[in-house]
């Protein structure tokens, strides 16, 4: 099998090409990204450089059996449109682009910010994915979501796989989502286990996380099995307050929501943080995730907690570790 993984290089895509190379019923994969690595290369695997929006994502699917497209920009959250040329725009061009050349497998990375609000529910992949429609990102996945139903109904030859993930950590990912979540302003020491006595916590936020290793394995499980529809993709246990707490070494407090929210929206407007209020009352709002679909139908059992997934990364910040690609390297140094 011919795979093309278009995002390679990235958090979730290196761990995907990962586990493709480790397979013996892959017997190539093509890595798309817009920046070649020069510190990695798996087995198997051979980079080309192309812009997710441009017409030479095409000539890169000639010959493969499938696509996993896992492209996605988490900024500039202050230029919306964007995130919304790369993100919508970009998908629809390699969606397309995977139809013209007979791929008959796309896998494609949806995510938990698809789904509608529903604080405190635990939900298979029936709920309804309109997501948040203030936040960008829920905003991007809720619509291709609506693109990829009519896309299936033009294309009923192409198997298609949506992997509805929770949040994905990993060591290597450590200084990417530090710039995409936390910026310069806290300091890398800090997050270490028992530096701080008291750390704030927003009230009602509930999540999941699993390791990026984990969800290398959904992927490949489900590229190689005749694998339909949308997967909840979640480890356990949910992280809340009092887990949050322990994996710091801290008391972490309850601080009401609102007050989270207008601070981070005035962090945000003055461009201290990279992420606006929006995010925080997307992820809030949302549910958790059952994955009991892909642990019966494809027998995918993740082999490490989300609280160990969510440890490691953090270990890994305060480190000021990153990965061996461009967009997972430590650009600068940290306090």
């Amino acid at each position: 099998m011919k795979v093309v993984v278009i995002g390679a290089t990235g958090n979730v895509g290196t761990s995907v090409v990962a586990a493709l190379a480790a397979d013996t019923a892959v017997t190539e994969i093509v890595g798309v990204a817009r920046r070649r690595p020069s510190l990695w290369q798996p087995a198997k695997t051979r980079f080309e450089t192309a812009d997710v929006r441009s017409p030479e994502v095409a000539q890169h699917l000639r010959g493969a059996d499938a696509v996993v497209l896992l492209t996605w920009a988490f900024q500039p959250t202050h230029r919306p449109l964007t995130t919304w040329d790369i993100n919508v725009l970009g998908s629809i061009n390699a969606l397309q682009a995977a139809a013209d050349a007979g791929i008959r497998t796309v896998v494609y990375a949806s995510s938990l910010a698809a789904y509608s609000p529903g604080p405190g529910r635990h939900v298979d992949e029936s709920w309804p994915t309109h997501s948040v429609p203030t936040a960008a990102y829920g905003r991007e996945k809720a619509y291709l979501e609506r693109y990829l139903d009519a896309y299936e109904l033009r294309h009923p030859e192409i198997r298609v796989v949506r992997m509805r993930t929770c949040f994905i950590f990993k060591r290597s990912s450590a200084s990417e989502q530090r710039r995409i979540f936390a910026g310069p302003l806290v300091p890398r020491a800090l997050l270490r286990p028992g530096r701080l006595p008291v750390v704030p916590f927003p009230a009602g936020l509930r999540f999941q996380a699993m390791h990026g290793d984990d969800a290398g394995e959904a992927y490949r499980l489900a590229l190689l099995s005749d694998a339909r529809g949308a997967y909840n993709v979640a480890a356990d246990p949910i992280i809340d307050r009092e887990a949050f707490g322990k994996l710091l070494e801290a008391r972490a407090v309850q601080v009401p929501k609102q007050a989270v929210s207008a601070a981070m929206a005035g962090a945000w407007r003055l461009r201290l943080i990279p992420s606006d209020e929006s995010l925080l009352k997307m992820f809030v709002s949302l549910p958790t995730l059952d994955s009991s679909r892909i642990r019966t139908e494809l027998g995918w059992e993740p082999r490490r907690s989300g609280a160990d997934a969510l440890r490691e990364v953090m270990e890994a910040m305060a480190e000021g570790a990153g990965g061996p690609t461009p967009p997972l390297a430590n650009r600068r140094p940290h306090r």
